[in-house]
């Protein structure tokens, strides 16, 4: 399905090769990759994840390669991913906006749950520039990685809500 493009085919199998993909993994650890082309730019993310007794995700790296054709400012390009990355495992953990009596119950980060520092996971980005999105495949991508450590499809996030256990 990725043959349209043979960057498509590029970037991924860099993203596999530099995250290890393939190797063992340890009981409830499982590997999700996803790819994603915005804005010009081609991401692809491995998301490493464990599945604790009690169900909750612990994602533990994060593998991002990206060709954005050309990198004028690799140093910056690559926090925008990192941060792009955070915010979107940020959304597919824990993003949920609820509404009680008309109104948004969440008033400001103290009752918005959001990625803490001691959450964010060992991260290594590839800049391909061969030819900064980070946020889109990072959700398909844990997602991905819970089914292969659990067996059970994510379909519909936040992740918190549901029972990996």
């Amino acid at each position: 399905m990725l043959n349209h493009d043979a960057k498509f085919s590029k970037v991924p199998d860099l993203a596999a090769e530099r995250s290890n993909w393939g190797s063992d993994l340890p009981p409830k650890w499982g590997r999700g990759i996803a790819i994603n082309k915005s804005s010009g730019t081609i991401v692809c993310e491995v998301v490493e994840v464990e599945i604790k007794p009690e169900g909750t995700p612990i994602v533990h790296r994060v593998t991002c390669v990206a060709d954005p054709g050309l990198a004028i400012h690799p140093n910056g390009f690559t926090a925008q991913m990192e941060s792009g990355m955070v915010y979107g495992l940020t959304a597919a953990l824990y993003g949920e906006i609820n509404i009680q009596n008309g109104a948004v119950k969440q008033s400001n980060f103290h009752d918005y749950q959001m990625l803490r520092i001691d959450e964010i996971p060992e991260v290594k980005t590839y800049i391909d520039n061969s030819g900064e999105l980070g946020t889109p495949p990072i959700g398909p991508a844990l997602a991905n990685a819970i089914f292969a450590a659990t067996g059970t499809r994510i379909r519909e996030l936040p992740v918190k809500n549901h029972d990996l256990g």
